[in-house]
């Protein structure tokens, strides 16, 4: 028996540490799918289900597909090649190696927790595992081949090079567990080696984009929210219209998704009028341009979207409706720097008002984030224009749902009924084939901005407003100094705009204007760390030109927290723990500081205040949970007890109480059982518990 076989041969029970860490998926301990019951795990283990709860993939399938849990289509692949996939084939015992990996860095010890991580992992190490496949070796063996070892950084570009050096550590820790290693400590050597040789010039960070092209872009995609609006009821009725042709001349609007004859014969928008005529009782409304024109929408069509060589057709007015779908993410990520997955992932509920007792009323935006700090009810500050941008979106949502709810292959529930997402694919019975029909939990994986402006949607922008300037060029160039390198960024070249370039234009906008502090910039952005926000604001201060105001910011910012924690001695802070334990973190902040050593401790690291909903933290290490989005950890919400280091703000009691109100209020609109109903309550018994504190 080979040392490949005897490994295999031999299984050995789980431990409790295995386990899905994922944040976002459905998935509860009593699931089978919630850890593997041996290492390895068994063929016929399933690893993944649908939205009914039925497996849908095993551990020896040649993909998992994790399309239900994820929201859109999501597949790991092991066997590779084949129709439509450019991934390299893999022989069958180098596939079992990959899904060893895949188990330990979804289910093992340290493990991913964001399903955009876990791809990103899974295809760094793919890529080894095919450069093994290639020189016909197993992946198991390649610490055995230093030749084969040296091919291995040329896999990866620079903004890769940390990231799989990191992993391949963490798998050779784990060597003795996972059954075999990857690369060894020499291998990682040499490894390592090469990448500082080729590390001769900066990793090209996202591009900072000018405030001329930044602005054009806001109006553009505004103007096309705006004209939604104002002709919605046109559009609304010239839908259901067309809607309903269909639905008479297929028998009913369910049947316009399930009929498998000859759906030509039956539509009733089309050039050749014969085909009308050929049924009788069928309706036949020519082409669907004069129908446009009767509704008056269509020179608004024609406006944004681009006709074909017959004029107008109804696949237009679906384009149209998608395009105010995207303008609408696209806009509400440039005023709340969301990751443009999270934009996408909203709901026609989204937008919250807060009641701030200094500030009044705050618009914010809530949804989900998932990537560095996963969160199923996170919230974003927001500008009131925003709400134009869901409101449109809104209005498209609705339209299509009508079509969604009737297709049995949709499978649409209550929830999604009431509150759709904001940006799905359409649902219409003339916009796909019958079995290109999905569940509507699954979304359509999204299209670049390059590739909407480009080939979807090329009347948005006006090529000639995003053409770069000698100006525009020099703004870019203070913000990220190498971004000419690729040839991309030039004079007279079209601006290459892409989604996460709003994000980090709005992080360098705010560290620039001097009047949010890095922590309020790292609630906003969603990041684990300060040092995450300062990444994205780096070379902030070049917007400024202005050195001392630079200086007194950051001097600012280290008396406010001084301030913070002075203000500890007040009777209205509270600490879940008791009196006690909040003269223990008074004296540990205070101790004999006056207030100019804790304005120098502060720069120090030495002292932290962080300000959440429910008051203060004073962990000065990295905390996973925030005290911001959720606060169901500070305030012992998920059944432990409230955290050592959170403190209480009486003050901030009226808001918890409306807090905990709208939590309520959205907990009988969730669905059983899921995940959002398990955030919402662990959130509404934290608001409780502080309530408790504070009332007594």
């Amino acid at each position: 028996m080979s040392r490949f076989e005897n490994w295999r041969a031999n299984m050995t029970p789980w431990t409790p540490e295995f386990a899905l860490k994922i944040g976002a998926a459905p998935i509860l301990p009593e699931n089978s799918c919630y850890r593997p019951p041996s290492w390895p795990p068994p063929a016929d283990w399933v690893v993944s289900e649908d939205s009914e709860g039925n497996p849908l993939s095993r551990w020896s399938d040649p993909f998992w597909d994790f399309s239900a849990w994820v929201g859109y289509s999501f597949k790991l692949h092991f066997a590779g090649g084949g129709p439509g996939r450019s991934g390299q084939p893999l022989r069958p015992q180098n596939q079992h190696l990959m899904r060893l990996l895949t188990t330990w860095v979804m289910w093992g010890p340290d493990s991913r927790k964001a399903w955009r991580s876990l791809l990103h992992t899974f295809y760094r190490l793919r890529r080894i595992v095919a450069l093994c496949d290639r020189e016909n070796i197993l992946a198991s063996e390649l610490y055995r081949f230093p030749k084969v070892i040296e091919e291995v950084p040329k896999l990866y570009s620079e903004s890769d090079r940390s990231l799989i050096l990191a992993e391949l550590d963490r798998l050779l820790r784990a060597k003795e567990r996972l059954g075999f290693v990857l690369v060894d400590e020499f291998g990682l050597c040499s490894i390592s080696k090469a990448f500082s040789e080729t590390d001769d010039v900066d990793t090209e960070q996202t591009a900072y984009i000018p405030p001329r092209i930044w602005t054009y872009q806001i109006h553009r995609l505004r103007e096309c929210l705006d004209d939604f609006i104002k002709h919605e009821q046109q559009i609304t009725d010239c839908f259901n219209f067309c809607v309903d042709a269909y639905a008479h001349n297929f028998g009913s609007l369910e049947a316009c998704f399930t009929y498998e004859g000859d759906r030509d014969a039956l539509l009733p928008f089309c050039e050749d009028e014969k085909i009308g005529r050929r049924l009788s009782g069928m309706k036949f409304y020519g082409p669907f341009e004069l129908t446009a024109k009767r509704f008056g929408i269509d020179s608004l069509i024609d406006k944004w979207i681009s006709g074909s060589m017959t004029g107008i057709l109804l696949k237009s007015l679906s384009s149209y409706l998608s395009l105010v779908q995207h303008a609408g993410m696209i806009y509400i990520a440039n005023f709340t720097l969301q990751r443009i997955g999270e934009s996408a992932a909203l709901r026609a509920d989204c937008l919250v008002w807060e009641e701030d007792a200094v500030l009044g009323k705050i618009l914010t935006v809530c949804g989900e984030t998932t990537k560095t700090d996963p969160d199923s009810d996170a919230r974003w500050p927001t500008s009131p224009s925003v709400q134009v941008a869901v409101k449109a979106m809104t209005g498209v949502a609705k339209l299509r749902m009508r079509c969604a709810e009737e297709n049995p292959k949709v499978n649409c529930g209550k929830e999604d009924i009431e509150n759709p997402y904001l940006v799905h694919c359409a649902f219409e019975p003339w916009s796909t084939a019958p079995h290109a029909w999905r569940s509507y939990s699954t979304r359509s994986n999204l299209a670049s901005y390059k590739v909407l402006l480009e080939t979807r949607y090329p009347r948005l922008f006006d090529p000639a407003q995003l053409t770069i300037t000698k100006d525009d060029l020099e703004i870019a160039l203070k913000l990220t100094p190498n971004l000419s390198k690729n040839g991309a960024f030039e004079i007279g070249n079209i601006w290459p705009l892409a989604y996460h370039q709003t994000r980090r234009t709005g992080a360098v906008n705010m560290f620039a204007s001097g009047l949010l502090s890095d922590t309020s910039i790292q609630v906003i952005m969603k990041h684990l760390t300060l040092e995450q926000s300062r990444y994205y604001g780096k070379n902030y201060s070049r917007v400024r030109f202005n050195d001392e105001r630079e200086r007194l910011t950051v001097e600012a910012k280290y008396e406010v927290l001084a301030k913070q924690i002075s203000a500890l001695v007040d009777e209205h802070y509270l600490s879940p723990q008791g009196e006690k334990r909040k003269q223990e973190i008074v004296v540990n902040l205070l101790s004999t500081r006056d207030y100019n050593e804790l304005v120098k401790a502060g720069r120090k690291g030495e002292v932290s205040f962080r300000e959440t909903r429910l008051g203060g933290c004073t962990n000065r290490t990295h905390c996973d949970y925030g005290g911001i989005e959720s606060v169901a950890r500070c305030a012992g919400g998920d059944g432990h007890e409230p955290c050592r280091e959170a403190i209480f703000d009486s003050t901030k009691r009226n808001s918890i109480e409306r807090q905990l109100e709208g939590v309520e209020r959205r907990l009988k609109e969730v669905k059983p059982g899921s995940p959002r109903e398990i955030a919402l309550k662990s959130e509404a018994q934290g608001l409780r518990n502080y309530l408790n504190v504070v009332r007594n």
